[in-house]
């Protein structure tokens, strides 16, 4: 990117996605001193993240214009618009137009459209990804559930599905500028299908990218819910390119609980859907979101959560202090003191680590690939096809997938030989 413009992709993979064809339309406009903040509203202590983004900005490059988007803007764009600091607010499918781009002082201050009355996703065709050595596709926009704890579907509107022709043709022309891993991508992707025409099923839309483009090496899933899981999906698992790392949405373990949450599975159907993948491919490892706290939690229900970390062989955990959003069902439920909350969220990140250092031990001695994703200090890092980071003593190009054996352990790295 021209370094007079300065883009911050803050939150989710989607996020990375979006911002590369935001930083597209900058360059196609020739557009300069700008500043792009691409919002995250996903708990407060995001939102805290924008603002303190936003005077951080203005400090660092007082010239600029700053713009914010994203799911913060798209839900609050009067808020962001109070700032004196920002000069132009974005909704989540304006930042995408690219006519949007080509006359940014022509303009209203406030661009913000209602993002539950879109229907379909906007076209876009991003073949690079500026320093990343996977690529990320996106499958679908939206959301169709309302948990009561989340406010996303009002940052990104309902489940709007991209064509799987459109997704096989974009992997296509990302494969053929060199990358070997593709990454699928969106808000609820296990959701994928229901919208369009012929209704496809998530699961065909995987089976169908390893069959038309098998010269994609590893194709790796972001987050996935085990509810709208079915058999087809543990019959792709003996497909070698399907990586086998799965995190899911999983937010509690306490059945209860998830009833509040007005989530639609089951501690007992996490555990099954775990212990099937597993019994389909043994190399599997599995990643969680988890919400701490949430109204009327217990003691005993938040034992159910860590029990079922054992339960699953979590490894990789996203804990989240719950977070009250205004405007959700949760928010009006009876709130435990924030000190209960914190402290909750410190007992699990540390069973988590126990859990990632355990399963890391496991690890020495066995053969792996590994994507090289950067080169510092005259050694190469990257991540193994279960996420977890390796690096070698060595400099390799970033984008090859190394075949290794790992001969030990260096800060929470594996250390990986060539073989």
């Amino acid at each position: 990117m021209d370094k007079k413009n300065n883009l911050i992709n803050l939150g989710c993979r989607l996020n990375i996605y979006e911002g590369e064809i935001i930083k597209n339309h900058l360059r196609d406009n020739h557009l300069q001193n700008l500043t792009v903040i691409n919002s995250c509203a996903v708990t407060s202590e995001a939102e805290k993240k924008v603002a303190y983004e936003i005077r951080k900005a203005k400090r660092k490059n007082p010239e600029n214009k700053i713009i914010v988007t994203g799911c913060a803007a798209q839900i609050n764009p009067k808020k962001y618009n109070e700032f004196a600091e920002v000069d132009l607010v974005l909704g989540n499918k304006e930042k995408l137009l690219s006519e949007i781009w080509k006359d940014l002082d022509s303009l209203k201050r406030v661009q913000v459209n209602d993002i539950l009355s879109e229907k379909e996703t906007v076209p876009s065709t991003i073949e690079k990804f500026d320093g990343k050595s996977r690529a990320y596709i996106e499958i679908q926009q939206g959301c169709d559930h309302r948990c009561t704890f989340c406010i996303i579907p009002y940052g990104r509107g309902n489940n709007r599905s991209v064509p799987a022709g459109e997704i096989v043709n974009k992997i296509k022309n990302i494969v053929n500028n060199g990358y070997k891993e593709v990454v699928l991508t969106g808000v609820d992707i296990t959701d994928y299908g229901k919208d369009l025409p012929a209704q496809p099923t998530f699961s065909n839309l995987i089976k169908r990218i390893l069959k038309l483009v098998p010269e994609l090496k590893q194709l790796r899933l972001s987050s996935i819910d085990c509810a709208e899981i079915d058999e087809e999906f543990l019959d792709l698992l003996s497909e070698e390119r399907l990586m086998p790392h799965f995190h899911l949405s999983l937010q509690a373990g306490n059945n209860i609980i998830l009833k509040r949450m007005k989530r639609r599975h089951s501690r007992e159907m996490v555990i099954d859907f775990c212990n099937k993948v597993l019994s389909k491919r043994e190399d599997s490892t599995f990643g969680a979101d988890i919400i701490t706290g949430f109204p009327t939690e217990t003691d005993d229900m938040f034992k159910d959560t860590l029990d079922l970390v054992d339960k699953c062989r979590l490894t990789h955990l996203h804990v989240f202090p719950y977070s009250q959003r205004e405007n959700t069902p949760a928010a009006r439920m009876p709130q435990l003191d924030k000190f209960i909350i914190k402290k909750r969220a410190k007992i699990l990140r540390k069973k988590g680590l126990i859990k990632f250092k355990e399963y890391l031990l496991k690890k020495i001695g066995k053969k792996d690939s590994i994507l090289i994703e950067k080169n510092e200090n005259k050694k190469s890092i990257g991540k193994d096809k279960n996420f977890f980071k390796a690096i070698f003593n060595e400099e390799i190009k970033e984008g090859n997938i190394i075949p290794c054996k790992y001969i030990g352990i260096e800060n929470d790295m594996l250390v990986a030989k060539r073989i």
